[in-house]
């Protein structure tokens, strides 16, 4: 009878275990499997060199969100990104999109400056007035060269 008790407890040990990692697994890989806190919103982009999917949103330096995807149109001959952002957080179609980069050579991120007088952008909505990432080495070179 002890010999199944002790089957018993390790197999809820283990059980629970394998919950325990499962958990923080999706929440530290950013996955929103089990959660509604976000909306979809689309930006198309002329260069987005240096940004990856899960980079962070950020306005006025605070992270609202994260890139979802990254695609090309070769149609429009542009870049495709799908950001989601916390719902808590209203977006109007008069905001800007910009690629900026944190500290000299550091990662990517998307920087949104909020409009005020649009209209307001819910799931699947758009933001059209975008700008791409400042290439360093297209700048450097020009500078090199003379040209700037």
């Amino acid at each position: 009878m002890t010999k199944y008790n002790k089957q018993t407890a390790v197999g809820i040990f283990v059980f629970l275990g394998i919950v325990a990692v499962s958990y923080m697994s999706i929440k530290l890989g950013n996955v929103t499997l089990f959660s509604d806190d976000y909306y979809n919103v689309k930006a198309d982009f002329t260069n987005v060199a240096g940004l990856k999917v899960n980079a962070p949103v950020q306005i006025y330096g605070v992270e609202v969100g994260f890139v979802e995807s990254i695609t090309l149109n070769q149609k429009d001959g542009t870049a495709h990104l799908e950001l989601m952002i916390h719902k808590g957080i209203q977006l109007t179609d008069d905001a800007i999109a910009s690629i900026k980069t944190s500290g000299l050579i550091g990662d990517k991120y998307v920087s949104i400056s909020p409009g005020g007088v649009g209209d307001p952008v819910g799931d699947g909505g758009v933001l059209f007035d975008t700008q791409p990432a400042i290439d360093l080495e297209d700048l450097i070179s020009k500078f090199a060269i003379g040209s700037v």
